[in-house]
């Protein structure tokens, strides 16, 4: 096999590879967002906004992070610096908010039950 064969594979399988890699890298980030005994990372959802036409100048797909809370009754200012703490790890990692906005996405919430999201971005 020539090198240039081998080069193109290589760069083949690093094109088709890299949506999982940059949710396998959500996934890795989100994860370690919070010590275990904290909050517990479900994992990740892609939304599109049905409501907003498809011309729209906006775009119609959101993420939202899903966590699990070791206490189910946290005081305002424990979630707001909970939902603070996930928006921070996610806006330091510019290489993943650059392909979420490649993708499409406008937004991301950040969720601790079914009841309720947070906007980060």
């Amino acid at each position: 096999m020539t090198i240039t064969k081998s080069l193109r594979i290589a760069a083949a399988t690093l094109l088709f590879s890299a949506p999982f890699a940059h949710g396998e890298n959500l996934d890795i980030l989100m994860s370690q967002v919070f010590p275990q005994a904290q909050a517990t990372y479900i994992g990740y959802e892609s939304v599109e906004r049905e409501d907003i036409p498809a011309s729209a100048s906006v775009e119609r797909k959101y993420l939202i992070v899903d966590f699990r809370l070791a206490s189910s009754q946290l005081p305002s200012e424990q979630l707001q610096a909970s939902v603070h703490k996930v928006c921070m790890a996610l806006l330091k990692d510019r290489e993943l908010i650059r392909h979420l906005s490649d993708s499409g996405y406008d937004m991301v919430s950040v969720a601790f039950d079914r009841r309720s999201q947070f906007d980060c971005l």
